[in-house]
C-alpha cells in the first residue's frame, strides 16, 4: 500500500489455485479484467521446474508443465495442497523449499509478466479456500510478501467468486456457490441482494480436487493396460508425469463427449483405450458422494432446504463435468448457472474485493473511478471454522478436573467478530500455561485440530483458581488474532501465527527473503 500520500498504480487480485493461477486488475471504472501473462495465456498453471541446465532459471508455467516429463526431480506440482505443511521440504541443488517459498516462485511469475504491460503489481487480495485454517492462510499471505506483494488481504475463492457473479450479471435470494477447483473443493451459501452479500455458512475439502478425478482415470488407464497386455504401464516418474497429463485430457474430452479415445504407450507396447462417460462417472461416485455430503452439511447449518436455494454459481474448471451438472439438477431442481468463465471468475472476484478493501483501508489512495465503480458493493463475511482453547473444569458431577475443547469463536460468526471468556489456573504454585490454539466443532480435544501451541509464564507462589482472560478476534481480512492475559498479574501473550512454532520462517526472515527472491530469475 502507498506510504506516500500518491495514488496506487494497480490494484490486482490473485488466484492462487493447485493447478492453474491468474491475475486480474481493476480498470479506471472499478471494472475486474484477467490480465494474459508473458506468452499470452490467461491461465498460468501452477507448475515449478529447476531447470538444470539453465542455472539460475527456474521456470514457471506451461514450460515448466512441459519439462517435468524429462526429469519429475526437478518438478513441482500441486504445491498447493502442501501449504502450512511444516514436513514438507523439496530439496534442490543443496538448497530445500517450503510450500511458502515454493508458491511464492508462482506469484513472482505473475506479478513480474503482468507487470510489463502494466503498471507495477504491488497491491494485492489472493484468493484461498474457504475451509483453509489459520496456518494455511499466513503461510499463503508469506508466499505473497516473499513474491514483493503487498498483500492487503486474503478471500475466500467462493466470495471471490459470488462478488464476480453478482456485478456481473443480477443474483439475488439463497445462493449457493459450488466451487470444484484442481485441488479443493468449497461450498459456499449467501443471502445477496444484488450487490449486497451477507455470507451464511461455507464447507469444504482441501484434499478433494480435479486432480483427484484424473487419478481415478489414471487408475483405470492402468488396469486396461495391464488386463490387454499383461504389464505395468507406469514403471518410471516421467512416464507417470507424461500420463498424468494425458488423464486430465481425457476427463475434459468427457465433459465433451460421451467416449474417449486414445492409444496407451507403453514398454509392452501400446494399445487402443477407450473410456465411456457412463464408466468414469461410476468410478468417481465415490468422491462425488464426499461433495455430497458437503452440500448437505452446509444446508443443515444454513437450516436451508435444498428447494430454498434460488441459484446455483459454478466455479472452478472441474465443475465443467457434466456428472457436476447432473447431480446439482437432481438435488436443486434446476440447472446451476454458468453465466462466466469458471476458470477466471475467482481472480477477477479477488481484484474486486482488493478495490473494496482498499476502499476501506485507504481510499485517498485511489482513484474517483475505481471508487465509483465498487462504491454499491457491500459484503458481511464470517467465520469459517470454531475457534477454542483446551481447558480442564471441574466436572459438577465427578467433581474431577476433564479435559476438554471450549469454543470461544463460533463459527458462521459474521465478520469482524470478538469474543471474551475467562479460565482459571488448575494448580497451586502454577508457573507456566500451556495454551492450545483449536479450531473444530467438537467439545473432544482429540477431534479438533491443534493449530498452535504455546506458554504463557505465571507469577510464583499463588493457588489455584487464577483467572486467565482470553480474547479471540477476527478481522475482515480473513486474519485471526488471540490474546491471553493473567488478570492479576497483567502478564499477556499475543498470537498472530507468526508460524515460527511451525516450522516455517519468521517475519523477519520473510523480509530478508523477499530480498533474495528479487534477485531470482523465474521465466
Amino acid at each position: 500500500m502507498s506510504n506516500n500520500g500518491s495514488k496506487i498504480d494497480t490494484i490486482a487480485g490473485i488466484d492462487l489455485g493447485t493447478t492453474f493461477s491468474s491475475l486480474a486488475i481493476l480498470n479506471a471504472i472499478g471494472r475486474p479484467e484477467i490480465v494474459p501473462n508473458s506468452e499470452g495465456e490467461r491461465l498460468t498453471p501452477s507448475a515449478i521446474f529447476f531447470d538444470e541446465e539453465s542455472s539460475g532459471i527456474i521456470r514457471v508455467g506451461i514450460e515448466a508443465l512441459h519439462c517435468r516429463y524429462l526429469n519429475p526431480q526437478r518438478s513441482v506440482r500441486w504445491i498447493k495442497r502442501q501449504m502450512g505443511d511444516a514436513s514438507y521440504k523439496k530439496f534442490l541443488d543443496g538448497k530445500e523449499w517450503s510450500p511458502v517459498e515454493l508458491s511464492a516462485l508462482i506469484l513472482k511469475k505473475l506479478k513480474d509478466d503482468c507487470s510489463v504491460d502494466n503498471r507495477q503489481i504491488r497491491d494485492v487480495v489472493i484468493s484461498v479456500p474457504a475451509h483453509f485454517d489459520e496456518i494455511r492462510r499466513k503461510a499463503t499471505m508469506d508466499a505473497g510478501t516473499l513474491a514483493g506483494l503487498n498483500v492487503v488481504g486474503i478471500v475466500n475463492e467462493p466470495v471471490a467468486t459470488a462478488l464476480y457473479y453478482a456485478t456481473t450479471c443480477p443474483v439475488y435470494g439463497k445462493i449457493l456457490i459450488y466451487d470444484l477447483g484442481g485441488g479443493t473443493f468449497d461450498v459456499t451459501i449467501m443471502d445477496v441482494k444484488g450487490t449486497d452479500m451477507n455470507i451464511i455458512c461455507s464447507q469444504g475439502d482441501h484434499e478433494l480436487g480435479g486432480i483427484d478425478f484424473d487419478r481415478k482415470i489414471l487408475e483405470i488407464m492402468r488396469s486396461f493396460y495391464k488386463d490387454k497386455l499383461g504389464a505395468e504401464l507406469i514403471n518410471t516418474e516421467e512416464e507417470r508425469a507424461k500420463l498424468e497429463d494425458e488423464a486430465e485430457d481425457v476427463k475434459k474430452t468427457l465433459s465433451r463427449r460421451d467416449v474417449a479415445k486414445q492409444i496407451l504407450y507403453g514398454r509392452s507396447g501400446s494399445t487402443k483405450f477407450e473410456l465411456a462417460r457412463q464408466v468414469f462417472e461410476e468410478a468417481v461416485a465415490p468422491l462425488m458422494s464426499r461433495i455430497d455430503i458437503l452440500l448437505e452439511v452446509a444446508l443443515e447449518e444454513a437450516k436451508l432446504k435444498p428447494s430454498q436455494i434460488d441459484k446455483v454459481l459454478l466455479s472452478g474448471g472441474s465443475s465443467r463435468m457434466p456428472i457436476v451438472q447432473k447431480r446439482l439438477r437432481k438435488m436443486f431442481g434446476f440447472d446451476p448457472d454458468v453465466a462466466v468463465n469458471v476458470d477466471e471468475c475467482v481472480s477477477l472476484g479477488a481484484a474486486i474485493h482488493a478495490g473494496m478493501t482498499l476502499i476501506r483501508d485507504n481510499p485517498l489512495a485511489l482513484s474517483t473511478g475505481i471508487i465509483g465503480g465498487l462504491k454499491n458493493i457491500r459484503l458481511t463475511d464470517v467465520c469459517n471454522h470454531s475457534y477454542g482453547t483446551i481447558c480442564a473444569p471441574i466436572d459438577k458431577k465427578s467433581g474431577k478436573r476433564v479435559v476438554e475443547n471450549r469454543i470461544i469463536l463460533r463459527k458462521n460468526t459474521p465478520l469482524p467478530c470478538q469474543a471474551t471468556k475467562t479460565f482459571y489456573t488448575v494448580a497451586e504454585g502454577q508457573t507456566e500455561l500451556e495454551i492450545n490454539i483449536t479450531q473444530g466443532e467438537d467439545t473432544a480435544p482429540e477431534y479438533v485440530n491443534k493449530i498452535t501451541t504455546h506458554k504463557l509464564q505465571l507469577p510464583p507462589n499463588r493457588p489455584a483458581e487464577c483467572p486467565i482472560k482470553v480474547t479471540y478476534s477476527y478481522d475482515v481480512n480473513q486474519r485471526m488474532h488471540c490474546f491471553f492475559e493473567d488478570v492479576q498479574s497483567g502478564s499477556v501473550l499475543e498470537v498472530d501465527f507468526a508460524l515460527d512454532r511451525q516450522g516455517n520462517m519468521k517475519q523477519n526472515e520473510i523480509e530478508e527473503k523477499a530480498k533474495r527472491f528479487e534477485t531470482l530469475k523465474v521465466q
